[in-house]
């Protein structure tokens, strides 16, 4: 018996590689909310906003919106390395 490793779409891996999340010819968001970037980076929610807090994550306010610019979850990804 053959057993298929089904993706969280639940086609199997080959064909679901046929179609990525967000396509090619769609440019990278210059800003998130916070539960995407709670989701790109794998940081809690409360860890997420203590680095806002200290200032380790820059925020951009729009009316009641908090968008965090990608570039800044990049640059605190790059200051952790080891």
């Amino acid at each position: 018996m053959v057993h298929v490793i089904r993706t969280q779409r639940g086609l199997p891996r080959e064909a679901a590689s046929e179609f990525p999340a967000i396509p090619n010819n769609q440019p990278e968001p210059l800003t998130v909310r916070i539960p995407a970037a709670i989701k790109m980076t794998g940081i809690g929610r409360s860890k997420l906003y203590e680095l806002i807090q200290s200032g380790d994550i820059e925020i951009v306010k729009i009316g009641s919106s908090t968008l965090i610019p990608v570039e800044s979850l990049r640059e605190l990804i790059n200051r952790n390395r080891r």
